[in-house]
């Protein structure tokens, strides 16, 4: 049997693994499905349509699987998903998602989020990410793998962060963050890239070499954005090693909408 204390009030319905640890005064709700090795602490609440996997470990105080905060919902059994490997600190609120957009907020796996970070309704977050405590994401959100959000960041709806990028204490954006690319300020500037968590990954100097060229062409050159973009597309000829991070990259440019455009 799961490892429950007396004083938590799990729904019958709810489907939890044998393994799974429950701390004192926690609710868990009847459509709640928590996976093998998860614990959850003391004071949480876990409702909704959430699906939890394997060997996460949720600390006190969260509020996971409410409805979102929209006031177009209406009741209809939208999701969150959180996937294995993750570390939920204090008084975290993810909400559900929205029939509005995918119906699922979704969290991947190996992430660190530190306390009080809210995930608004239908937010996508990959995988290996750092949310630094009071990080705030509105509704629809996606944030790219390893990311790092420094405190108190704040994040407007339907922007999107890409993979590697990172955020300064205290950012406010509005517009798209690219791959790679530090930021700084409210709102928020391009500052740099993030090389020394590329490093830190494994890059190959002659893959940040490849960054520093798009950094340049983006931001350093005076180029409009559809023209950084050509000059990015010929790295690879003569730097072969580089086509994965300008091939992401240049994804990632195309998806941008004008009218919000890119961190600059």
């Amino acid at each position: 049997m799961a490892t429950i204390h007396p004083t938590a009030v799990i729904d019958p319905q709810a489907e939890l693994d044998p393994t799974v640890t429950v701390g004192p005064y926690t609710v868990i709700g009847p459509h709640v499905k928590v996976g093998a090795g998860t614990t959850i602490g003391a004071h949480c609440v876990i409702e909704g349509h959430t699906t939890i996997g394997r060997d996460n470990r949720i600390f006190q105080f969260n509020s996971l699987g409410a409805i979102p905060q929209d006031k177009k919902y209406a009741g209809e059994p939208c999701e969150l998903v959180v996937g294995d490997r993750n570390t939920i600190r204090e008084f975290c609120t993810f909400n559900i998602g929205s029939p509005g957009d995918v119906g699922v907020t979704r969290v991947g796996n190996d992430n660190w989020i530190m306390a009080y970070v809210h995930l608004a309704h239908d937010c996508q977050v990959g995988n290996h990410t750092i949310f630094a405590n009071n990080s705030q994401l509105a509704g629809h959100v996606v944030v790219g793998d390893w990311v790092i959000l420094g405190g108190f960041t704040v994040v407007h709806q339907f922007v999107r962060l890409g993979a590697h990028s990172m955020t300064a204490m205290c950012s406010l954006l509005f517009a798209d963050l690219p791959p790679f690319v530090m930021c700084q300020g409210q709102p928020a500037g391009a500052r740099s890239m993030n090389y020394e968590g590329l490093r830190r990954r494994g890059f190959s100097p002659e893959r940040i070499a490849g960054v520093k060229a798009m950094h340049k062409a983006l931001y350093r050159e005076d180029l409009t954005l559809e023209r950084a973009q050509l000059q990015i597309a010929t790295l690879p000829e003569a730097r072969p090693e580089t086509a994965p991070d300008v091939a992401m990259m240049l994804e990632f440019l195309r998806h941008t909408p004008p009218q919000r455009g890119i961190v600059r």
